[in-house]
């Protein structure tokens, strides 16, 4: 479907869907921004995969390959870059909070990663420009499909982390999220590019279904224990209110009774402690004779 307006907006859309609460070209640019800046409130990056981000910060490198020598749209040409570039900088933190690095230490270990996946990525690109005229197209494929295996490789490292400790730790919602729409409007933005091309579909559709299966195990590790612990504190809190009333009630009994020295539940029936006038003249009348029985006798 050749319609380039809507290729390049949705293309720049995917882009952006990286970032935090922006706009989709703001989705796949600014996905790992949230990720970022939750490490850093944190001053932790416990549970988030550090081999994860390092797949991605490769995954960028074919992924550019081959928007650029595809001549994609200028969004998704960028897209590549800002996520290995973003990649890395997760991937430093890592070891910059867990393994205590210093800041000379990380930057000493990333500056030449960066420069290597760069200069990478533009031998690439010259290579294949230079073989795609004489119709040698399968190393173009083998860029997609590398790309879409090490995006894939790099989630499947947080399935294992979730499979071994039975919850989704370390990683945000806000930049799955933000990922998995990433990777919607790049798939429209692709079916928008013409021609057609399948392989660019399956780069962002495998992830797209591997976000949404990490939604569902936070739904099922995370959200529903959660629920389940809400309901409880609910029902406890509820039955602590009557509890109290109970108690209220029994205290203020024995503070009576302790007044009165009377036990409350000793006393009579109201039939007993109550006497109606008419009751008393017949038991002062039948004293009287009683008393008169006895003096006559």
């Amino acid at each position: 479907m050749d319609v380039p307006i809507a290729a390049n907006v949705l293309g720049t859309l995917g882009a952006v869907s990286s970032y935090r609460r922006i706009s989709p070209e703001v989705c796949w640019s600014i996905q790992l921004i949230p990720q970022i800046i939750i490490n850093y409130r944190r001053h932790n990056a416990t549970g988030l995969q550090p081999s994860m981000m390092m797949l991605w910060a490769w995954a960028g490198v074919p992924l550019g390959v081959y928007n650029i020598v595809q001549n994609f749209n200028i969004g998704l040409r960028i897209q590549p870059q800002i996520l290995t570039f973003l990649s890395l900088v997760t991937w430093i933190q890592c070891y910059y909070y867990e393994r205590k690095w210093t800041v000379l230490r990380a930057l000493l270990l990333v500056c030449p990663v960066a420069i290597l996946m760069g200069s990478t990525q533009a031998a690439l690109i010259i290579g294949l420009r230079i073989a795609r005229p004489r119709g040698v197209d399968w190393p173009l494929k083998l860029m997609a499909a590398l790309s879409a295996a090490l995006l894939a490789a790099g989630v499947l490292q947080h399935y294992r982390d979730i499979w071994k400790h039975r919850t989704v730790r370390g990683i945000s919602f806000i930049f799955v999220g933000i990922d998995a729409a990433g990777d919607v409007f790049s798939l429209i933005s692709v079916f928008f590019q013409p021609p057609l091309d399948p392989l660019g579909m399956v780069i962002y559709g495998v992830e797209f279904v591997l976000w949404c299966g990490v939604f569902v195990c936070g739904g099922y590790y995370n959200l529903r224990p959660w629920v389940k612990q809400k309901l409880l504190r609910r029902s406890s809190s509820r039955g602590d209110t009557e509890g109290s009333s109970t108690s209220v009630h029994s205290t203020a009994r024995r503070s009576l009774e302790a007044i009165s020295g009377v036990s409350l539940h000793d006393l009579p029936s109201s039939t007993s402690v109550f006497r109606t006038p008419s009751n008393e003249p017949s038991q002062s009348g039948s004293g009287v004779h009683r008393r008169n029985a006895n003096v006559d006798a």
